[in-house]
């Protein structure tokens, strides 16, 4: 990876839409060579997919609710039944499995209250668990879907 992959990961993340020929023109290379820097990025794994970001609050889903979960329960069976029972629940858009105090942490988003009780009774009539803990977003000061690309070791 150098400088030019680098550049073009940072424009795809701005606007995945952009043209090639743009995205080359503003890092000095050729589209055709943007094109196959682009196609070697993805066969790597690095660019997993291009996607739409939605507006939440315009598809009524702009409530935002994180739930703490822990378990007494850490064997390897457990962790998979958990995943398995929540992967269909389409309002869970992020899990994730914590170190310290709380084991999982979900990220669901819904248009209100009312919604979040359900798929909260969804949850727990699918698992047994030692705790949840639902703390609702107040206020979103920043989300962003870009990595960042400081942390890159250049050829």
């Amino acid at each position: 990876m150098d400088k030019f992959d680098r550049e073009i990961l940072r424009h795809l993340q701005r606007d995945a839409d952009l043209p090639m020929a743009r995205i080359a023109e503003a890092i000095g290379i050729s589209p055709a060579a943007c094109w196959r820097r682009l196609q070697r990025l993805q066969e790597a794994g690095v660019v997993r997919r291009k996607v739409a970001i939605l507006d939440d609050a315009k598809l009524n889903a702009g409530v935002t609710v994180f739930v703490s979960i822990r378990t007494s329960d850490h064997s390897s069976a457990w962790v998979k039944a958990f995943s398995s029972a929540l992967q269909d629940i389409e309002e869970i858009v992020e899990i994730y499995r914590m170190s310290g105090e709380v084991d999982y942490l979900l990220k669901i988003k819904v248009p209100d209250i009312k919604a979040y009780d359900g798929i909260y009774r969804k949850i727990i009539e699918r698992m047994n668990f030692l705790d949840v803990s639902s703390s609702f977003a107040m206020e979103q000061i920043k989300s962003t879907t870009a990595l960042p690309l400081s942390y890159l070791e250049l050829d």
